[in-house]
């Protein structure tokens, strides 16, 4: 069957931009696992912060707000960014940064929102409007809704091969299945450089990153109303799990090439060192550890857009750790140039444009 769109990859993007499409055009979810969202959807401890990736992803997470509240994906957590005297700069700063945006922060003691947190952790500013991310109904229940639309997911076709000819794609994954499209959408995550060589589209520097997740038992337990809580410098975050539980990240950023990962021992002890020079806690025990993939674009900005260099060939990539928090956006970003609509309020489309990365 031909198809107006192929979209490689059936994570959060994929999904939430064959949702925003809808009916408007004929789609086919081509998805390189046994099922949607392996990778980094699978494996995400999302959150909603309108601080998290900085300014330029701010008003993506803010416009998505409205639609993750009203299906009732989000719920209350509060972020709390801390630090210490040597941090105060930082604190600054990161008020500075966000004064002119919708974002509202507030100084605070952590000490009253931390019991035992150690004194040197003396900085606050909380984010009341930071919540939890309910992922997996999110990317459900997009999947059902790009399945009822008339998208075809077809799940093991990893994408082996892109030859453009006549105005269109021919499409061949590794167990030789073909198809054909107008349109073919790389929202292949940390994947997204490979399907671009393999399309003949020169790549953009798409870099993957592991990042590592602890879930662990303290003495004392996680006390109910914690918040996210989040050094300012990007050493650590935590935030509190069912069953007085945390989930604890040293909030690395390991470059590698893109495949399933594992965590490291090594980030695993930094995260818990790290932890145990916050809080007068002991950990009690580590229950689970894994990692998962995170992919930038050379400016650590969102890609989307149809590629300068080839025809039909169209961007959706680079979307680092805030994927999940900016998905409702970035797929109205994505279906309004693609088939066409309206952009999502206070967002300016220019500023994640694949064009921005064509030889001048």
């Amino acid at each position: 069957m031909k198809y107006d769109i192929a979209i490689v990859g059936a994570g959060i993007a994929g999904t939430s931009l064959a949702a925003a499409i809808g009916d408007r055009a004929r789609v086919v979810l081509l998805e390189g696992e046994d099922r949607p969202g392996y990778h980094a959807t699978g494996r995400s401890a999302a959150f909603w912060s309108e601080t998290y990736g900085g300014p330029a992803i701010q008003p993506l997470t803010t416009a998505s707000g409205p639609m993750l509240r009203g299906g009732g994906y989000l719920e209350p957590l509060g972020s709390l960014h801390i630090g210490r005297d040597d941090d105060a700069a930082a604190i600054e700063a990161f008020m500075g940064e966000f004064a002119d945006t919708p974002v509202a922060l507030e100084r605070v003691d952590p000490a009253t929102l931390v019991p035992g947190i150690r004194p040197e952790w003396r900085h606050g500013v909380m984010e009341a409007t930071c919540a939890y991310i309910d992922v997996g109904r999110l990317h459900a229940d997009l999947l059902s809704a790009a399945r009822r639309s008339g998208a075809v997911v077809e799940t093991g076709a990893r994408l082996a091969d892109a030859a453009r000819s006549g105005g269109g794609w021919t499409i061949t994954t590794s167990d030789g299945r073909r198809f054909c499209a107008d349109v073919l959408v790389d929202a292949a995550g940390a994947w997204a450089d490979a399907v671009a060589d393999a399309a003949g589209v020169p790549p953009i520097g798409i870099q993957a990153y592991r990042r590592t997740m602890v879930q662990m038992l303290t003495d004392p337990p996680a006390p109910a109303g914690l918040p996210h809580v989040a050094d300012i410098a990007g050493r650590f975050y935590f935030k509190p799990e069912a069953g007085g539980r945390l989930w604890l990240s040293p909030h690395d950023e390991t470059p590698v090439d893109p495949h399933d990962v594992a965590p490291e021992e090594i980030d695993v002890a930094v995260a818990i060192d790290r932890f145990e020079g916050v809080v007068d806690w002991r950990v009690e025990k580590v229950e689970r550890r894994w990692a998962g993939l995170r992919s930038f674009a050379p400016d650590r900005v969102p890609v989307y857009g149809f590629d300068a260099r080839v025809p039909g060939f169209f961007w959706f990539a680079g979307q680092g750790g805030f994927g999940i928090q900016t998905a409702p956006a970035a797929a109205a970003i994505g279906a309004a140039l693609s088939v066409g609509g309206d952009m999502p309020a206070g967002v300016d489309p220019d500023r994640y444009a694949a064009t921005r990365f064509a030889p001048t």
